[in-house]
């Protein structure tokens, strides 16, 4: 349907959809020191605005709003219809603390009382 409207009109409509999908959205992808907004994800990637991202690849940090939800890996990336789409290698759950390297007892005690 939007192929039988004027090309200025069709940009407009695509560029509103854009502002719209940014402002619904508070998941942002950190690399490094740059932050970006991502308009879609998924369960094996996510979308962001290829007119303000490069290609990506390598380690990425995902929030929401300032909360650290996951650490991702981006093998690929493409660009279709003025979104980057990335895909996953792997993505992890941030956790707040080092991870066991064994496995912890259910009946252990949560601490020990010094003698006194």
């Amino acid at each position: 349907m939007l192929e039988q409207l004027p090309k200025d009109v069709r940009e407009g409509l695509l560029q509103a959809r854009k502002r719209a999908e940014r402002k619904a959205s508070r998941l942002r992808l950190q690399v490094g020191t740059q932050v970006h907004p991502i308009l879609r994800m998924w369960d094996s990637g996510l979308a962001l605005d290829a007119s303000t991202v490069p290609h990506l690849r390598g380690l990425v940090d995902i929030y929401d709003g300032s909360r650290h939800l996951w650490q991702a890996l981006i093998i690929a990336s493409s660009e279709a219809e003025g979104e980057l789409v990335c895909e996953f290698k792997w993505i992890h759950e941030a956790l707040d603390r080092a991870p066991l390297d064994f496995e912890r007892d259910e009946n252990a005690p949560a601490g020990l009382l010094p003698r006194g």
